[in-house]
């Protein structure tokens, strides 16, 4: 029985301990956090994520915490409305092969499903990694060593796993902060099912109200000193950055205050690497490309990756060294297309200049036009595919 360990237990390292324990691997999941984590943002699986989570027999299971379709008004910064997006818009848009799911439903899915058969370990960090021809070495911070034919690396943007194999100069980050912030109740300035968002220059504040399927609210802003707005914590930044807003923004940052624990709150950077693997080692997910949440595709790509890198594995007697590397050359072209597509992105969440908001609503109000929405779906297809 082959054998791997796996750093992280978010969307890519669930999801490969799941592919690879259905092919017969023996996994071990091995995180840093204390326990298993909640909450987060709202992800879309489009396209190769979607097949990735029916191939993985996680649909059942998603269809229940499903969020469907809801409208979008679009708000000025006193809460008066510009313009509205239907329901109908997003699900045109999204296509049929598409789900939205809160991200910490999409982890307990894979949570559920791994941890019949794989042996999960939090509170653990990996100490010293050493390889050979044959094996990979993984001391743990509990004071165990492993042995194992594969370590994957899927600890996110911040991998330790990256830094201590391949080194750390690989993260590029950039001047923005984002914010998940899972509420508590809903927002009374917010109808059920639906969801307000604001763009103005250099930010963007979202509020969904989904009732009992939950609600969230989403923050975006550009800023000259990331770290420092870090080090003021979410409740502090956030309430500065985005206190004139009306709403329901100053209703999502009263409960934020009142529970920051669950909220994802860091700077937006990218991982460019020239290669995801050495020897025996792998990186996947956020670790080895993050392409930002300005991307919309990070829990899918997470997916889909882990899905392609266990069909790459998927023959006992594969060398694991060529399959990483042809698993790679097969990926790399859409992780580069989505990487390119979010550094475009960034004038959507924090335009330059009030120029730049207003062509951000022409261009919004043009999709609600009957005539534009199937050229704008046909086009939204290609690109998720």
């Amino acid at each position: 029985m082959r054998r791997a360990v796996i750093v992280g237990a978010g969307i890519a390292g669930l999801a490969a301990a799941l592919r690879l324990g259905r092919d017969g691997w023996r996994t071990t999941v091995v995180e840093r956090a204390p326990t298993r984590r909640s909450g987060g943002y709202l992800v879309n699986l489009l396209g190769p994520g979607y097949d990735a989570a029916q191939r993985l027999g996680l649909l059942p299971a998603l269809s229940d915490r499903a969020l469907g379709p809801f409208g979008t008004v679009l708000v000025r910064a006193d809460g008066r409305p510009k313009f509205a997006v239907p329901a109908a818009l997003a699900e045109a848009t999204l296509g049929p092969r598409a789900m939205s799911v809160f991200r910490g439903d999409l982890e307990t899915a894979l949570y559920e499903a791994v941890r019949e058969h794989s042996e999960l370990r939090f509170g653990t960090t990996v100490s010293a990694v050493d390889q050979d021809r044959d094996r990979v070495r993984i001391q743990l911070s509990d004071g165990t060593t492993e042995e194992a034919d594969l370590l994957i690396g899927a600890d996110g943007v911040h991998s330790a796993t990256r830094t201590s194999v391949f080194g750390p100069q690989f993260r590029v980050d950039l001047p923005y902060l984002v914010a998940a912030v899972p509420l508590t109740g809903p927002v009374h300035d917010v109808p059920e099912s639906s969801a307000t968002t604001f763009i103005g220059p250099g930010r963007t504040a979202a509020i969904i109200n989904l009732g009992p399927r939950g609600c969230s609210a989403f923050f975006a802003y550009r800023c000259a000193d990331p770290s420092r707005e870090l080090s003021r914590g979410p409740a502090d930044a956030l309430g500065t950055a985005f206190a004139d807003l009306a709403a329901g923004v100053p209703e999502a940052l009263r409960q934020l205050a009142e529970d920051p624990a669950d909220t994802y709150f860091d700077r937006v950077s990218q991982v460019v690497m020239p290669r995801w693997s050495d020897g025996r080692i792998v990186l996947l997910g956020d670790a080895a490309w993050c392409v930002t949440l300005f991307a919309g595709h990070g829990a899918a790509l997470a997916m889909a990756g882990a899905d392609r890198l266990g069909a790459a594995l998927h023959e006992p007697a594969q060398d694991i060294p060529a399959a990483l590397a042809g698993w790679e050359t097969a990926l790399r072209p859409t992780v580069v297309k989505r990487q390119a597509l979010a550094r475009r992105g960034m004038h959507q969440y924090a335009p330059p200049s009030r120029v730049h908001v207003w062509l951000n609503d022409v261009t919004m109000r043009a999709f609600t036009l009957p005539g534009v929405r199937g050229v704008l779906r046909r086009a939204l297809e290609r690109q998720n595919h």
